[in-house]
């Protein structure tokens, strides 16, 4: 029996079986590469997309006109509102909080939003949860190429009844549009688009910034 050949089937056999080449081949094999380890440092790491929140961030003393809650287009106006608004330290500053406290239409009044910039997808993305709406809101602009001092974010919610009880467990249309007007001044604006009706303003604060 020619010995040689049946060393040979056998290293295929092994190969084959365990699809590992052999010791010498491993010796030299490199490590895993993560993705960590791969990514750019610019995917990683904040970038001026975030810097250019900045004039966010402090203690605000804050306006809101709540269309949604008025009559006759007049909007309730709730003049008590503080916000405090601050970089995550914890996330290596990749994304702000915001808190807002105060009373809306008479009843205490809370919201916490999440603001943040996706460098994978270049995009800002807001999150909110409020004593108001029983689900989170969340919000995703599109992808963008240049900074902007305007951010229009659009998103979805399943109506609780807000519109009218026609409206419970629709899906609604919505959009917050972020204007930064200056380091002590800008405005949130959010909109809904009930189904077969034209977008429309609902909620608009406006954030003056308290003296130190």
């Amino acid at each position: 029996m020619n010995r040689p050949s049946l060393l040979v089937i056998s290293a295929a056999t092994i190969l084959v079986l365990t699809g590992t080449p052999g010791a010498s081949a491993t010796a030299t094999a490199t490590a895993p590469v993560t993705r960590a380890q791969s990514a750019p440092a610019d995917v990683l790491q904040p970038g001026p997309y975030h810097r250019r929140l900045d004039p966010l961030a402090g203690t605000w003393k804050a306006t809101k006109y709540n269309y949604l809650l008025g009559t006759d287009g007049k909007p309730v106006v709730s003049r008590d509102l503080v916000v405090r608004t601050r970089w995550i330290a914890k996330t290596g500053g990749r994304f702000l909080q915001e808190e807002a406290e105060g009373t809306l239409n008479g009843n205490p009044y809370y919201r916490l939003g999440i603001l943040g910039f996706s460098t994978i997808d270049r995009r800002y993305e807001w999150t909110t949860f409020d004593s108001v709406t029983p689900t989170a809101m969340t919000y995703r602009g599109p992808a963008l190429v240049k900074a902007t001092h305007v951010l229009s974010l659009p998103g979805t919610f399943t109506d609780p009844g807000l519109l009218g009880p026609e409206y419970v467990g629709k899906t609604i249309p919505m959009r917050t549009v972020i204007t930064m007007r200056a380091d002590d001044r800008h405005t949130f604006d959010i909109y809904l688009t009930p189904p077969g009706e034209s977008e429309r303003l609902i909620d608009r604060v406006v954030y003056v910034r308290k003296s130190t």
